[in-house]
């Protein structure tokens, strides 16, 4: 099942749980944007990845539209490299303080500013180099946010240092899973076979509800699988 945006205008935020929001991605921000993801803990939140940028002045009302004046905006956690989802992360830094996080993998296309790999270039855009605070090595790590946790599981294939995080919020495991549709190229250092078996992972995960990047939200584990395995072979 896919809960589509409603059309509304620009700088409305949605709520998918009580504690976390879709923030950005078509129809919110601007439309090359990816979905862009909001989660809190008490008094500190994290944004899953940052858009093209293109659209900040929008994200930014969207978070105050979401959080209160109290809480800090500490992380902004990178799925992968691609400028969809990065080309807006030195804006949000800039604006909120925050620390940057992306796997070591794809972290050395971003701080090289390589407008191959990240796909700047497919939209017309030069990527600058972006600083990376936290490099996430190895195939799982753990970040601590309030009161809560975030979990990073590389996730490789659609890119080097692809990544998923997820989280648990009322009783459900979420599932941050942009771009589990791809694509594959080589421009990217794309790898199917990677690819496939990140797949078979994510499905091993059981996760109750996933945010993709741009496909929208599923909200039943059987909803999940099934999308999720709509790109196996």
């Amino acid at each position: 099942m896919i809960v589509a945006l409603a059309r509304t205008e620009a700088g409305v935020s949605k709520r998918i749980t009580n504690n976390v929001w879709q923030v950005g991605g078509g129809g919110l921000t601007d439309p090359a944007d990816a979905a862009i993801y909001l989660i809190r803990f008490e008094d500190k939140a994290a944004l899953i990845d940052a858009g093209t940028g293109q659209g900040h002045s929008r994200l930014k009302k969207n978070i105050a539209e979401c959080l209160s004046s109290s809480v800090q905006l500490e992380y902004l956690l990178l799925t992968h490299c691609h400028f969809d989802h990065t080309g807006g992360a030195e804006a949000v830094r800039k604006e909120f303080g925050c620390r940057i996080a992306a796997h070591a993998l794809d972290a050395v296309y971003l701080e090289a500013g390589d407008g191959e790999v990240t796909a700047a270039s497919w939209y017309g855009a030069r990527f600058e180099p972006l600083a990376i605070d936290i490099k996430w090595q190895g195939d799982q790590s753990i970040i601590h946010i309030g009161n809560g946790s975030v979990t990073a599981i590389h996730w490789p294939g659609h890119s080097p240092g692809s990544v998923v995080y997820t989280t648990h919020m009322d009783d459900q495991l979420v599932l941050f899973g942009q771009d589990v549709h791809g694509p594959i190229h080589p421009s990217l250092l794309s790898d199917e076979r990677l690819y496939q078996a990140s797949l078979a992972r994510l499905v091993e995960l059981e996760a109750d509800l996933l945010l993709e990047g741009h496909y929208g939200i599923f909200r039943t584990k059987e909803d999940v699988r099934e999308f999720i395995q709509s790109f196996m072979k």
